[in-house]
């Protein structure tokens, strides 16, 4: 009975009277194939973008800051509280850091010209885990900041800051720092000025890390800013899990108490992460109306099958076939369309996610988007729900239609013209 029910169905679903239930039918599984396709590639694009920041960010951020509350912005005794961090329960690495904002000056054959930069003072230190990529890097000996023959402090540079000032390896640079102002004989006020040499460049991936953030060690941050050994701009930390690190930061902030302010990267970024996934929600929704329009697509479809079939479905009911049966009937005929239609839809989704990872198609501008393409990162939650979701949607739709067929009265429906 079950394969006669099936047979019906799939026989249902072909061309009648000139074709035009076939079109419907074709349309119908088209509008699943397509909403359930762009619904896997959008989140996957989304959740990509979301992943790829994070990871960008994580590179060159601690996953916890350590900073004194004071007018200053300092942070005293710094090794004390390195230790304190160091106690707590998933933190793994800690290290102080010199940190301002800077302008980065070159003396160029076309004369001298200025961009503004952010001034890293890192502690270079092989017995510990740095408390970031970046760090991570410059202590392995990956990024180079080794002291150099002239005896200058060494920088390193963002790839984009050293192309647009035309800076290379070896170049010396003057910094000026404006967060230690020394008083002239006039009563005036002027910069703290040191020369750098440049000792290499990095790229992370992100445009604003890229083009603003240049790295020096910590004595020469110190020096440039007027900090003592002993004194730094915060302590940066790193957890073993990075989703743990604001659970981190509340035990950090508890042991440490005032006047210390303790903040992850969660809380840095939140703005950020925020409209991402405001933005990931919103077209969700919005796509999934296309799946919705493809379910009323199905109804419309089922609905015109009954309204063709109705002589063909009072002469099964004469010969014995039950309600329940013409029920099943229809309601198979609706499913398969979901199915297949999500079926196709999910194999040309995850192709087209494939390609775009694969061979980065689609080009963006790095200033705007933080990335130069688009990122793709499937879920398996994702397309499960979106798999699910979609065939529940086209079942749903079968129901109307069917329970319409299966209450036909077979003397009314076998005299329907």
């Amino acid at each position: 009975m079950k394969r006669l029910h099936w047979y019906i169905a799939r026989h249902y679903l072909g061309s009648s009277r000139g074709g035009l239930l076939s079109l419907i039918t074709w349309i119908a599984l088209g509008g699943v194939t397509v909403g359930v396709t762009a619904l896997i590639v959008v989140i996957a694009v989304m959740t990509g973008m979301q992943n790829d920041l994070r990871a960008k960010i994580l590179e060159s951020s601690p996953h916890v800051i350590v900073l004194e509350q004071s007018a200053s912005l300092r942070l005293n005794d710094w090794e004390t509280v390195m230790d304190s961090a160091l106690a707590v329960e998933g933190v793994v690495g800690a290290a102080p850091f010199a940190l301002s904002d800077i302008s980065v000056l070159h003396r160029g054959p076309s004369g001298n010209y200025s961009q503004s930069a952010t001034l890293y003072g890192v502690h270079i230190d092989t017995t510990r885990i740095a408390p970031t990529e970046m760090e991570r890097q410059i202590v392995e000996g990956s990024l180079d900041l080794a002291p150099p023959a002239s005896g200058l402090p060494p920088l390193l540079m963002g790839s984009l800051l050293a192309d647009r000032m035309q800076i290379f390896a070896g170049d010396s640079v003057v910094i000026m720092s404006f967060e230690n102002l020394n008083q002239d004989i006039f009563g005036g006020y002027t910069p703290t000025i040191r020369e750098f040499e440049v000792t290499g460049t990095f790229t992370t991936g992100m445009y604003d890390y890229d083009l603003k953030n240049v790295y020096t060690t910590l004595a020469a941050g110190q020096d440039l800013i007027g900090l003592e050994p002993d004194v730094a701009s915060g302590i940066g930390v790193r957890t073993a899990d990075p989703e743990t690190a604001p659970l981190v930061a509340a035990a950090l902030g508890e042991r440490l108490g005032f006047p210390y302010y303790v903040e992850s990267w969660v809380t840095t970024n939140r703005a950020l992460f925020s409209a991402l996934r405001l933005e990931k929600l919103a077209m969700q929704l919005i796509l999934f109306l296309i799946v919705l329009v493809a379910a009323f697509n199905i109804v419309s479809t089922l609905v015109m099958v009954v309204s063709d079939r109705t002589r063909e479905i009072g002469i099964l009911k004469a010969m014995g076939m039950t309600r329940a049966g013409i029920l099943r009937v229809f309601v198979l005929q609706g499913a398969w369309i979901g199915v297949t239609g999500t079926a196709v839809g999910t194999v040309g989704g995850l192709g087209l996610c494939f390609l775009l990872d694969r061979y980065e198609i689609i080009k963006i501008p790095p200033d705007v988007y933080f990335v130069d393409h688009l990122p793709v990162s499937v879920q398996a939650a994702d397309v499960v729900l979106i798999v699910a979701a979609s065939v529940a949607v086209a079942f749903l739709a079968t129901i109307y239609p069917a329970v319409q067929a299966s209450r036909l009265d077979p003397v009314d429906a076998i005299r329907h013209e």
